[in-house]
């Protein structure tokens, strides 16, 4: 067996590992998961995550999807409780303590001054339902795995994976039965891309004092000023009503010369693509794009209230970083 063949091996037996391992999970989900996903529900507290070690990081990222997820949430490592951080533990608070043995020094150190409160409640995630954070726990959701996936069965692999997607289907249930939906992810996420493509509309990324258009009569001339001071590509034809009769892109002009190169008693209106494709400016941005890549064009003319407000450039939505 060369090299390469021994690597793909352990990276493939590690994975069935952790995945049988996941798959193990559903055995443990009991009543005590729903019970912790009521009592959070009708807390009017917040979730105080607590781990120490790798069990912090993975409860980091649990509080980052409760977050982001309608639940509010703050993270506090065991360790730092007991030096003076308890008191991020306010009244309602409830509080989920994250340990594979369940037995370690600091959980078994914060645990008591967590349970003298009658007005937090403890939800335990460990691996061992005998160890100390167990038994002292309101509500225990087993997270045992039989085999870690490190070859000494030491270092936390499959147990850290365990805990977070317990972490992630808390989460899942909790923005189910909330009707947490798009529009509210988006709250969460205004700078991100994923917030972006469900917030942006079209009329948040045209400049409305660059409104190239000409009138259907101007000639060439006119044409090419004015699409190069707007700089957008385009410019938009007008008749005297001031309805939108067609576009003209940078396109359209390079395809005239082709034809002829005496231009100059050539009008707007004989060259621009009449009955252009025009949306409204309320359209979110990321739906604009796709008609513009349906229809392979690279402009789109914007209206509001059924007049024209200005042109929307494929590339002002790229910029964005929401494709």
């Amino acid at each position: 067996m060369n090299s390469n063949q021994s690597i793909l091996d352990i990276i493939k037996e590690t994975i069935d590992l952790q995945s049988d391992s996941i798959r193990d999970l559903n055995k443990y989900v009991d009543i005590d998961f729903v019970n912790s996903i009521l009592l959070i529900l009708k807390s009017k507290g917040r979730v105080i995550v607590s781990g120490i070690g790798k069990s912090a990081i993975i409860a980091q990222k649990i509080v980052a999807t409760f977050n982001s997820t309608g639940t509010p949430s703050i993270f506090m490592h065991a360790a730092d409780a007991i030096h003076g951080d308890l008191g991020l533990v306010q009244k309602e608070d409830v509080v989920i303590c994250i340990s594979k043995s369940g037995n370690t020094p600091e959980i078994k150190a914060l645990v008591p001054f967590i349970k003298a409160s009658d007005s937090n409640k403890l939800i335990a995630i460990t691996g061992d339902l005998s160890s100390f954070l167990a038994l002292n726990a309101d509500l225990v959701l087993n997270s045992n795995v039989k085999k870690e996936a490190c070859p000494n069965n030491l270092a936390p692999t499959t147990s850290t994976t365990a805990q977070l997607v317990i972490g992630d289907a808390l989460a899942v249930a909790l923005l189910k039965l909330r009707g947490f939906g798009s529009k509210d992810f988006a709250k969460y996420h205004p700078g991100g891309s994923l917030g972006k493509k469900l917030y942006l509309k079209v009329e948040d990324l045209i400049n409305i004092n660059d409104k190239p258009k000409i009138n259907i009569n101007d000639n060439i001339s006119k044409v090419i000023i004015e699409m190069s001071e707007k700089m957008l590509g385009a410019v938009v034809v007008i008749n005297k009503e001031n309805n939108i009769e067609g576009i003209i892109t940078d396109g359209d002009l390079r395809r005239q010369l082709i034809k002829s190169l005496e231009i100059s008693k050539i009008t707007a209106g004989e060259i621009m693509t009449i009955k252009p494709l025009i949306i409204n400016s309320k359209m979110m941005a990321i739906e604009a794009f796709k008609i513009m890549k349906l229809k392979k064009i690279s402009h789109l003319i914007v209206e509001e209230d059924n007049k024209y407000h200005g042109i929307i450039h494929i590339q002002s939505i790229i910029k964005e970083g929401i494709i």
